[in-house]
């Protein structure tokens, strides 16, 4: 099983040195309400797109179907 987007958030926030103190400002929510989304792993894609600009990152998503390999 892979990581979480957490696990990958936290991973990414590492290798920035940066707290998330400072990504909850950068995507303008308050460290708490960030800590609450990060402890539940519940990001809808929108934010997710926020916090990847923050992290000088870029996010990849897709729906791949397993019969034919389509990436959607």
């Amino acid at each position: 099983m892979g990581l979480t987007t957490t696990e990958k958030i936290k991973i990414v926030l590492k290798r920035r040195k940066m707290t998330m103190g400072e990504l909850a400002e950068k995507t303008n929510q308050t460290r708490q309400n960030l800590s609450n989304k990060m402890t539940r792993n519940n990001f809808p894609e929108k934010e997710l797109k926020e916090i990847a600009e923050a992290l000088d990152c870029e996010l990849e998503t897709a729906l791949i179907m397993k019969d034919t390999g389509e990436r959607i």
